[in-house]
């Protein structure tokens, strides 16, 4: 059964149309990777999808329940629909253990003795074990992105949004976290990603999506998006990057 499902979503800002009747579904253990240029509607498109943005039009719905309802409560949302965004976040007066504690306690009522085993776990997982006790300004940027992905699983999510998480980084701190999304792949987490790395989306997408002034202009596997696109405007971008 499709985990979600996007069907003529829209949303302007003011008079500006940023999305313009976006149709989408993303099943179970899927890896999306949304491209395409700069303010082309990728971010948006994320941040409607965890109902950080109300959309005007369309509808999005999770497990076949209308979830884009004016007044349907987030939260339960949130909860199931993870999001790292390209700021880490991280509260600078809290270390990176305590950092990814904070929501799920908050959130869930969970006492820190019952959580604790689980996230230090995850920080072993993605080779944090010896950084969980910094603050984030003792941590590079990709540690600090990691501590942001290992914060948003301990919610214990159903599905991932990633919105160009590697953007902000050094080129050579990208790798590391590239490498958690490999992992996260390979255990068959639910994923959409807005991403500028080619080669990743290419070596690992399901779907790659290419979106152009808030439209999916064009749709299909790695192997058919780069490699035989339909479109020109598609043609045209790809050649600018690869």
């Amino acid at each position: 059964m499709p985990t979600l499902v996007l069907n003529g979503v829209q949303k302007s800002f003011g008079k500006n149309p940023v999305l313009q009747g976006i149709d989408l579904t993303v099943t179970s253990g899927q890896m999306v990777c949304l491209i395409g240029a700069s303010g082309s509607g990728k971010s948006t498109l994320l941040r409607c999808m965890n109902l950080l943005e109300p959309i005007d039009d369309g509808s999005i719905t999770l497990d076949g329940i209308d979830i884009s309802e004016p007044g349907y409560d987030p939260q339960p949302v949130r909860q199931r629909i993870g999001m790292v965004f390209q700021s880490f976040n991280l509260f600078p007066h809290m270390t990176a253990l305590d950092n990814a504690l904070l929501a799920p306690r908050r959130v869930h009522g969970t006492s820190r003795a019952e959580l604790e085993p689980k996230v230090v776990e995850l920080f072993s997982r993605f080779g944090l074990a010896d950084r969980m006790h910094h603050y984030p300004d003792q941590l590079s940027g990709g540690q600090q992105q990691r501590v942001a992905i290992v914060r948003a699983l301990a919610m214990k999510p159903q599905i991932m949004l990633f919105d160009e998480i590697t953007s902000a980084l050094d080129p050579e701190l990208v790798g590391e976290v590239l490498d958690v999304l490999r992992q996260l792949r390979s255990e068959g987490m639910t994923m959409v990603l807005a991403t500028h790395e080619m080669g990743f989306a290419r070596e690992l997408a399901d779907t790659v999506c290419f979106l152009d002034r808030g439209r999916i202009l064009e749709s299909g596997s790695p192997e058919q998006v780069f490699g035989a696109p339909e479109q020109e405007r598609t043609r045209a971008f790809l050649s600018r990057v690869l």
